[in-house]
């Protein structure tokens, strides 16, 4: 089988398509949770810590053109051209990256919690009868009832069933 060949059976799978349908919709959800962290949630954080804005939180690694003000943000220090170490940006993902996870977390607890209260509500399966409705005799092989001692076909004593 050629690469290409087999490239396509992979493309074809089912589990391929699924794959990139999760990634669109977990790239959509990305959008929504970095917007929420940045938009929603970090401003009245910033507010509680004196108005602090965790996304202009950078070290200066080296000074640009400019010189840099106390007050300057990370736009006015990229701006001047000075390379920064911006470790504010990195907290608000690993927020984003905590409220994701906690957000997944919920929805699969909640589905598992659905999951199991559907299971509940359906009728449990009858169990099987432990002893079987038929036998095959041992001498002729043919199918007898299985409480019979003696085979309608062959005459032969079967052995009694154990109960």
């Amino acid at each position: 089988m050629s690469i290409l060949e087999e490239f396509k059976k992979f493309a074809m799978r089912g589990n391929l398509v699924d794959l990139a349908i999760g990634f669109t919709v977990g790239a959509a959800f990305s959008t929504v949770a970095k917007s929420l962290v940045n938009d929603i949630i970090m401003p009245p954080i910033g507010l509680l810590l004196g108005g602090m804005d965790f996304s202009d939180l950078y070290v200066v690694l080296k000074e640009g053109e400019q010189e840099l003000g106390a007050s300057a943000t990370l736009a006015d220090a990229e701006a001047a051209g000075a390379v920064t170490l911006n470790y504010g940006v990195f907290i608000n993902n690993v927020i984003a990256l905590l409220l994701v996870a906690i957000v997944m977390f919920m929805l699969i607890r909640m589905m598992n919690k659905l999951d199991e209260a559907l299971e509940d509500d359906k009728p449990s399966p009858k169990p099987k009868d432990a002893t079987p409705a038929n036998k095959k005799c041992p001498y002729c092989k043919e199918t007898v009832v299985y409480e019979a001692t003696r085979c309608k076909f062959c005459t032969s004593e079967l052995s009694a069933p154990s109960d």
